[in-house]
């Protein structure tokens, strides 16, 4: 890959952060946006700006097109066997609350919901609140001390009463990368369904669907160097067919009267009101970008970088790395000794390092783990070995302040 070139195609990567030049190392929260989104969000909103599927003049035709355009785009990176397979959502969060909301109606008191240890809230809490309407048990698989899910436990948790497991692609404190595979054949060994958090795992590596033989992956377009408030939930055919409406109002109808109502077709069911079309355009075109630059080129080199500032990092006084699995993503949460993430945090900030801090909503996780919160540092196909490099100098130099 040509780093530079890449980087030229994101205009926010010129700016300057307290009068340094910018090192953007906060992925895993969000990416950022290729000149391509970007001249597709304005080309939406200046060329083709109407409502989708309503209309039969030109300007709604033609935003019609290249929303159905995108649904197909998100159907060949994700290898699902149909676009009806494909929803539109506001990304990972309302995709998960969609399959608790929605398939979870379809649960009885009783029945068990496995998640893990190193869930993200989005993950855990519409589990939470469908155990409160449905009376719902939940489980939780623990993690070893390298930050990988204990498979035999896993197995263990399984009774009679399971009916979904829901886990993380990939742990965005952790970085581990859980063997979604292995898992869904256990999970239907049992007769249950499996619902997959690819909000970390989409951006980094292949996924294919059909050789996951997961039920639902849900994905959000910002993560993948797309707009914000858009994503994708996949879901499996028949069980999409099974679940009833996750909102009511247009578009997801296919005939209303007071004495009772139908439902659209797939996908459209799950699409209440007007659909940010506008974002699912963007959204193909990072999609596109993706495919481009190709996955397994973007795996490689952020898996580089990862293990560069790893090697690095661990060479300076006082630093403890939190997630050791191998295999993992390019996800780097630390700290150094006793010193307050935030305290880190503000000081890499002033020197140009854009990081996250926190618990990363992953509160559960934190408790596991004995902490607070973490620094979180995160790479992306435009980071760069001079970067790092950076960035090994810059925590050379306030972790002896830190360390005190």
């Amino acid at each position: 890959m040509d780093i530079t070139d890449i980087r030229r195609q994101f205009p926010i990567l010129e700016r300057t952060m307290c009068d340094k030049p910018l090192v953007y190392l906060d992925n895993a929260a969000t990416m950022q946006a290729p000149q391509r989104v970007l001249r597709a969000i304005e080309e939406a909103y200046t060329r083709r700006r109407a409502n989708v599927h309503r209309g039969v003049h030109t300007l709604s035709q033609e935003a019609t097109d290249a929303m159905e355009h995108s649904r197909e785009v998100a159907r060949a990176f994700l290898n699902a066997t149909s676009i009806e397979e494909i929803i539109f959502t506001r990304g990972t969060t309302e995709g998960l609350n969609l399959v608790a909301s929605s398939y979870g109606q379809l649960l009885d008191e009783g029945d068990e919901v496995i998640v893990t240890a190193m869930e993200h809230h989005s993950n855990i809490v519409p589990w939470q609140l469908l155990a409160r309407r449905r009376g719902i048990v939940v489980k939780v698989v623990p993690i070893d001390a390298e930050g990988r899910l204990c498979l035999d436990a896993y197995k263990q948790l399984f009774t009679p009463r399971t009916r979904l497991v829901s886990v993380c692609h990939a742990s965005n404190v952790l970085g581990t990368v859980n063997p979604v595979a292995e898992m869904a054949a256990i999970a239907h060994s049992h007769g249950a369904v499996i619902c997959v958090d690819g909000a970390q795992g989409a951006p980094h590596t292949r996924i294919d669907v059909q050789a996951l033989d997961c039920d639902f992956y849900a994905l959000s377009s910002h993560k993948m160097y797309g707009p914000t408030g858009i994503g994708i939930l996949y879901g499996r055919r028949e069980l999409l067919e099974q679940m009833p409406p996750y909102q009511g109002g247009g578009e997801m109808i296919g005939h209303v009267s007071f004495a009772g109502t139908t439902w659209a077709d797939l996908p459209y069911k799950f699409e209440a009101g007007t659909p940010d079309y506008v974002g699912a355009a963007a959204f193909a075109s990072a999609v596109e970008f993706i495919n481009e630059v190709g996955i397994d080129n973007i795996a490689t080199h952020e898996h580089d970088l990862l293990v560069h500032a790893t090697e690095q990092m661990l060479t300076i006084p006082g630093m403890r790395i939190f997630g050791t699995a191998p295999g993992k993503c390019g996800v780097i949460s630390f700290l150094i000794g006793n010193a307050h993430h935030y305290d880190t945090g503000l000081f890499l900030d002033k020197m140009g390092f854009a990081v996250r801090t926190g618990h990363h909503c992953a509160q559960p996780l934190m408790d596991v783990l004995g902490i607070e919160g973490t620094v979180r540092a995160s790479f992306g196909v435009y980071n760069t070995y001079d970067e790092v490099d950076s960035f090994i100098a810059a925590l050379r130099r306030i972790a002896p302040i830190l360390n005190q």
